[in-house]
């Protein structure tokens, strides 16, 4: 092999091993999804919600489905302790 060609080689193969380092890092660690609207601008998503127009429906609907996970998560709650409570009975 001549210098040039191994240069090449060599450069290949550093080039080669940093993206597959980047690779395996990248897939190994997890990513997590929050769609929480407080966390990005809860109150511009309520802004956009009062403008109008397609976006503000749109806006609507994701604040109207935020509030109805609320009140379904403390319902369920409820739920399962009025369970406790009617087994502790005896029901």
């Amino acid at each position: 092999m001549t210098r040039k060609s191994l240069l090449y080689s060599m450069r290949i193969g550093v080039i080669t091993a940093v993206f597959s380092a980047g690779y395996l890092c990248g897939t190994v660690t997890q990513h997590n999804a929050n769609a929480g609207l407080d966390e990005f601008g809860g109150d511009l998503m309520k802004k956009a919600a009062d403008s109008g127009g397609a976006l503000g429906s749109a806006a609507q609907l994701g604040t109207t489905i935020t509030d109805m996970e609320k009140h379904i998560s403390g319902l369920q709650k409820n739920l399962e302790t009025i369970k406790k409570v009617k087994s502790m009975i005896g029901g």
